[in-house]
């Protein structure tokens, strides 16, 4: 016999839901000869401390089954099984199956190698937890400073603790580790972002074992009650870093460094909440309230920041549009001729970007030492042999080439290089530098930087230079070296000179048009990152894309997916990073863009460019530029606790548009060596509403669900998806209307349906039904491209001579209106043709109305 099963709530897992009954959805599989057979599914099942019983499985109907939007009905051998349990407590369960009456039982642990589920209740609604942090963590270190506050988070508890630290030795740190105790006293499952190498974070997920490899920022503990503890460290107040560790029989330690000459204590927040976003963003908000409270963290006054000149602009001018990076690109050893070779080679391929990041090696360096880790900088202009004319010449030409070209930026280490300042270039000559000793990188030992008097004058001469060749903006990157210094006293007295005077110069001269990378570390996150007193800034939100490193690709997205439930709470945009459109993941990457939320930019090579896949990343405005259809809520897992190891989907969920009326959307990604199914329940999606009906979508297919109450338990989503396989769906919220002639009529504005997150190219829409029986639909769109319009009702119905469509109030020709062939219940308006064929101009806007009229009475 063989059959493979899939469950909802998932076996193996730890399921958190609400209410009093769970309602269980089984898929099962068998082989095409198995496929007619007289299957049974039974539930086996223990609430609580109660024994053992089981129920059978009763066959599920279509409409009370997982919808499989990407499958359609290729999949006739799908049997769908269905069971409602009462539960006041948790569920432990497994199921067991056999072909017919007559064979003997299958169990699901066996066959399929997955362990039992347990289903725990939402405890929301139930009374708090004591205030009295010791009730929560077992052992509470008595030598601990313990605080309960008031959080600024509803329905959580806050505490902050405090640990002493002796003072930094005089040329060593101060190290210490304070246990703090057990979490729970047990818990189910914990998830925990660590320093995944010297300048990234990266996710780390157990159960009841608490075990890192590494050093972590924050970390999450989930009750067998269904609480959920969220632990984080304060670093850089009073130059005390704060981490977290785990000891050797499971208890938290509070993991600490002074660089301070007298004594400390490092801050750790605590709290507790119904979920685990709520915890956390309970103790990003008190640690923004730490951070502004020191006196030592204000920026200068704004005088001293902006120039005379400047001049306010929208910022959606930076990351809003495309962008094109050069370090996969062209790679290493840069120089005009290849630069502008790339240039030409977009042109010629018709893609239009907003913004160009001229990536490393570009800069005069010394190239004294075997890698780039030991170049160090010698003056501001361009490696003349690369660039013989001059950093001025190449962007002019490049501006020549590209006239809708709107921003270039330059790469450069905060430090200047990889190696600093070389002691013996112009840059040494004019300002006062400074050696110090770094350690726990690649290369150990000195390097030359510029010293705390100079830093200001350094950042602001430089990007003036920047700024009279034509450069408006800068990608700074190796940010984590002010942490590889190993002496406590540049640490302290030069880490937030630094930070602080690159923020000033950036932006004086850039209005912040900037963007920060490898910057993951403590000090920078609380210093430079938390704060909302500056412009929010994209930062690089994990390790790199690596194009020729398979491994890498999953990776990739699960760890920019979970580090996003830490980084959406600072003052950035989470940027993961640019990938290349012709590579054999393209689509899995450019879906990732699309839904994080960020920027969005490639890094093809000269002339090897997916042009169909840009085109579903992007639309083209109305005033001619390529803009990025953003989501307006960030993306991230909607998993907080399941592992990488674990043969689960990654869903990273985002949202566009307003509350209560804005448009869910789930990215979905296989990230296994192998195939994967899994059902969704509709209401795990960001911004699902009560009382509320949707239709799914699904990209890759176009079909749609039918529409979905979202308090329904059997409103569920099948997906299946191949190694390296993804999708995007989306849930629409739908209008329904009560004609006298056709009953109930469904709509919904779909967006653009030919791109990926098409709903994010909303600014608004709207129906009216008239008491003529005509609806009106009316859409304002940010970008060109294929309107969809979801009517139940299409199928009955005839273009010609139930609708009229317009844009800017003059009727489209015919044939830019269809029925879409994927689905029969969407009207197709490809706004981009009639746009051009009817020479519309948008006037000082730059947003398009669709108005689509149909008669709800038709016969």
């Amino acid at each position: 016999m063989v059959a493979r099963l899939y469950t909802f709530p998932p076996l193996g897992r730890v399921s958190q839901l609400k209410g009093e009954i769970i309602s269980f959805s089984v898929v099962l599989d068998p082989a095409d000869h198995d496929a007619e057979k007289p299957w049974e599914v039974c539930l086996w099942h223990s609430s609580g401390e109660q024994p053992w019983e089981e129920t059978l499985l009763a066959p599920a109907s279509r409409p009370d089954s997982p919808t499989f939007l990407s499958l359609g009905d290729l999949s006739p051998k799908h049997i769908f099984y269905s069971a409602t349990l009462p539960v006041l407590s948790s569920l432990r369960f497994t199921f067991k199956y056999r072909s017919s009456p007559t064979q003997p039982w299958t169990w699901a642990r066996d066959e399929l190698g997955v362990g039992d589920g347990l289903v725990i209740m939402s405890t929301a609604g139930q009374r708090p937890q004591s205030d009295d942090l010791s009730d929560i963590i077992q052992g509470l270190n008595p030598e601990l400073k313990v605080k309960s506050i008031a959080s600024q988070a509803p329905r959580t508890q806050l505490w902050t603790i405090e640990a002493a630290v002796a003072p930094a030795d005089n040329d060593a740190s101060t190290y210490t580790d304070v246990e703090l105790g057990i979490p729970w006293g047990g818990f189910l499952r914990y998830f925990a972002l660590v320093r995944h190498s010297a300048a990234w974070l990266g996710p780390r997920h157990g159960r009841t074992n608490f075990s890192l490899d590494k050093d972590a920022l924050l970390c999450s503990f989930l009750s067998p009650e269904g609480k959920h503890l969220v632990l984080l460290g304060i670093s850089n107040i009073n130059n005390v870093v704060t981490l977290i560790r785990s000891s050797n029989h499971s208890s938290v330690l509070i993991h600490l460094r002074n660089d301070e000459n007298t004594s400390s204590v490092g801050t750790l927040l605590a709290a507790v909440g119904d979920d685990c976003e709520s915890a956390i963003a309970a103790v990003m908000y008190h640690a923004r309230t730490l951070v502004l409270s020191n006196a030592r963290w204000s920026l200068p006054q704004e005088p001293s920041i902006y120039s005379n000149d400047f001049k306010p602009e929208w910022m959606q001018e930076w990351y809003d549009g495309l962008g094109y990076c050069t370090w996969n690109a062209l790679g290493q050893r840069l120089t005009e001729d290849k630069l502008l070779n790339a240039v030409e080679c977009l042109k010629e391929n018709k893609i239009n970007i907003s913004s160009l990041i001229i990536d490393d090696n570009w800069q005069d360096v010394d190239y004294d030492g075997p890698d780039s880790n030991l170049y160090s900088w010698r003056r501001f202009e361009a490696d003349p042999k690369a660039f013989p004319n001059g950093l001025q010449h190449t962007i002019h030409q490049i501006r020549d080439k590209l006239p809708r070209l709107e921003h270039v930026a330059v790469w450069h280490a905060l430090l200047g290089y990889w190696g600093g300042i070389s002691p013996h270039g112009d840059i040494a000559k004019q300002y006062q530098t400074v050696q110090v000793r770094r350690e726990g990188w690649k290369v150990n030992g000195p390097m030359t930087v510029i010293a705390n008097a100079d830093v200001g004058r350094f950042y602001d001469d430089f990007y003036r230079f920047l700024v009279t060749c034509g450069i408006d903006g800068v990608k700074t990157d190796a940010q984590f070296m002010l942490d590889t210094w190993a002496s406590p006293e540049p640490r302290r007295e030069l880490t937030n000179t630094y930070l602080d005077a690159w923020t000033t110069a950036s932006l004086r001269h850039f209005s912040g048009r900037t963007t920060s990378c490898m910057s993951q570390v403590p000090q920078i996150l609380f210093r430079q990152q938390l704060s909302q007193n500056r412009p929010t800034i994209p930062v690089r939100n994990s390790d790199d894309y690596f194009p020729d490193v398979p491994e890498s690709h999953p990776w990739h997205i699960w760890a920019n997916a979970h580090n996003t439930l830490f980084t959406q709470h600072l003052n950035v945009l989470p940027d993961w990073d640019m990938f290349q459109t012709s590579h054999t993941n393209a689509g899995y990457h450019a879906a990732a863009r699309c839904v994080s939320g960020g920027p969005i930019y490639i890094t093809d090579e000269p002339g090897r460019h997916d042009i169909g896949l840009i085109n579903q990343i992007t639309g083209l405005a109305t005033r001619g530029k390529t803009t990025i259809l953003r989501p307006s809520v960030v993306g991230k897992t909607i998993d907080v606790y399941t592992g990488y190891d674990e043969d689960a989907l990654l869903k990273v969920g985002c949202y566009h548009g307003k509350a209560a009326t804005g448009t869910p959307i789930l990215g979905v990604f296989n990230t296994r060596l192998g195939i994967l199914t899994e059902i969704i329940p509709l209401d795990s999606l960001p911004g699902i509403m009560p009382s509320t009906r949707y239709i799914l979508r699904s990209h890759n297919s176009g079909r749609l669900s039918t529409v979905m109450d979202s308090e329904s338990q059997t409103a569920r989503l099948g997906v299946t998806l191949e190694v390296g396989g993804y999708d995007i769906f989306t849930a629409y919220p739908v209008t329904q209307f009560d004609s006298e002639t056709n009953g109930t009529i469904s709509a919904a504005s779909l967006g653009l349906i030919d791109k990926m997150t098409g709903a994010a190219a909303i600014i608004a829409n709207h129906f009216e039904f008239l008491s003529t029986g005509r609806v009106i639909s009316a859409t304002r769109l940010k970008a060109l491209g294929t309107l969809g319009l979801y009517i139940s009702d299409l199928p009955h119905m005839l273009i010609e001579r139930d609708f009229m469509v317009t844009i800017q109030g003059v009727p489209v020709p015919r044939h830019t209106v269809t029925v879409d062939q994927r689905d029969g219940h969407v009207l197709a308006v490809d706004i981009q043709r009639a746009w051009a064929e009817m020479n519309l101009f948008s006037g000082w806007s730059n947003e398009v109305e669709v108005k689509v009229y149909f008669d709800g009475e038709h016969c």
